[in-house]
């Protein structure tokens, strides 16, 4: 299936990315959304590590055994 880009500034954008990697139009435009899909993967990646990282400190941590009374709020700022 053919890609056809009929925007002028697209146009120019390609030609100029193939002319500095010394590459065809076609080879810059392929290179960019590779890096691009490459690009988006990785930060839902990210995010997806982050949550299982939290699930997992939370699953570590296990019931918390004191509730967070007055008493005890009171002992974190030194308050009598």
């Amino acid at each position: 299936m053919a890609l056809f880009v009929k925007d002028p500034e697209v146009d120019a954008l390609a030609q100029e990315l193939a002319s500095l990697k010394r590459v065809t139009k076609t080879e810059a435009v392929r290179q960019a959304l590779r890096g691009a899909l490459d690009r988006e993967r990785g930060e839902r990646d990210l995010v997806a590590q982050s949550i299982a990282f939290a699930r997992g400190l939370r699953e570590r941590a296990g019931p918390n055994p004191r509730p967070a009374d007055k008493a005890f709020l009171d002992g974190l700022y030194g308050d009598p």
